[in-house]
């Protein structure tokens, strides 16, 4: 009996003995995945779970081992969830520690220079990582009240950029984010206007940014663009840009101005109603509001596109005259 009981311990410690040797093996070894894995922890995902889910993602082979490890390390409680892209080869210390660290993978929305409300709206409707609480008939007025913006209209006030988060963030919390970034700027950059703008408020300078914005896509240009509208505001000259007037007519507007157009009566036709439209068209860019309030010295009161992206600006109508005839009526059939 003796001999038995010794036999016996001998064989368990030697179980013991390859258990730890196989457990201490495993800690350096990597990742099972052979690409990267999205891999997402789960608010109130126990260990286990975690566990046995990286196994049956392919990450890891021995969820026992990976469980015993972070127990041993004491990250059994410190795992954070998220949103984590594993790299293939990571083994299973720095596995633990980029669970316990919360750097939680990166998501991205685009908000481009020169789109309306609805276009930024469809854009983070369209990112599935976002957590989406802006009905399909979102009412601007009340969504404004909610950024803390009550009064003013969505148009105009976010800020183009690339914005980034983590997957669950509420839609809102990105329109928060660009709203605070378009106030910041129009608060940076209006004490640093020309003097002698035709301009009331800061808000005029960015419905004047928002149709700069639309004008031109040329950065070297903004401020040239700029210069023609402040001088046609000064001398009580309607505005006369197409932009404005495409954006009154709303879903009217087929993708081909007409003249019919130019005499459809909104509060946004320039070619009918002189002065600023009542609110702006778009979101400018920095480079637009910063054109806005530091237009360029000079003469010209007329622009026409030259078809290459650029325009060609003129002092008289005579001349926007033959360059209309130059860069217009001779590309049309």
């Amino acid at each position: 009996m003796k001999r038995a009981a010794v036999l016996s311990l001998i064989a368990g410690a030697a179980l013991v003995a390859v258990a730890v040797s196989d457990y201490l093996k495993s800690i350096g070894r990597p990742a099972a995945n052979p690409e990267p894995v999205v891999f997402e922890i789960v608010r109130g995902q126990g260990l286990g779970e975690i566990a046995f889910a990286l196994r049956d993602r392919g990450v890891i082979d021995e969820p026992w081992w990976f469980m015993l490890q972070a127990w041993q390390d004491g990250a059994g409680h410190k795992l954070k969830s998220g949103e984590y892209e594993i790299p293939p080869g990571i083994d299973r210390s720095r596995l633990l520690r980029l669970f316990v660290s919360g750097k939680v993978r990166q998501h991205a929305v685009t908000l481009v220079e020169g789109w309306t409300f609805r276009q930024i709206l469809a854009a983070l409707r369209a990112q599935p990582a976002l957590d989406h609480r802006i009905g399909d008939e979102a009412d601007g007025a009340a969504l404004m009240q909610v950024l803390g913006q009550a009064g003013l209209g969505p148009e105009g006030r976010f800020f183009p950029d690339t914005y980034f988060f983590t997957k669950g963030t509420p839609d809102v919390e990105i329109l928060k984010r660009a709203c605070a970034r378009m106030s910041a700027a129009l608060v940076q950059e209006w004490p640093r206007r020309a003097p002698e703008l035709p301009y009331r408020t800061p808000d005029d300078a960015l419905i004047m940014a928002s149709i700069v914005e639309k004008e031109t896509a040329r950065t070297e240009e903004k401020r040239e663009v700029a210069g023609v509208l402040v001088r046609r505001l000064r001398i009580g000259m309607p505005l006369q840009v197409d932009p404005t007037v495409i954006y009154g007519l709303g879903e009217r507007y087929d993708g081909k101005l007409k003249r019919e157009d130019l005499k459809t009566d909104t509060p946004y036709n320039t070619y009918l109603h002189r002065g600023l439209p009542p609110a702006p068209i778009a979101a400018p860019g920095l480079a637009s509001l910063q054109a806005a309030l530091n237009p360029a010295q000079g003469d010209s009161l007329y622009y026409v596109a030259r078809g290459d992206g650029g325009h060609q600006f003129s002092r008289t109508l005579d001349e926007h005259h033959q360059a209309v005839d130059q860069y217009q009526k001779s590309k049309q059939p």
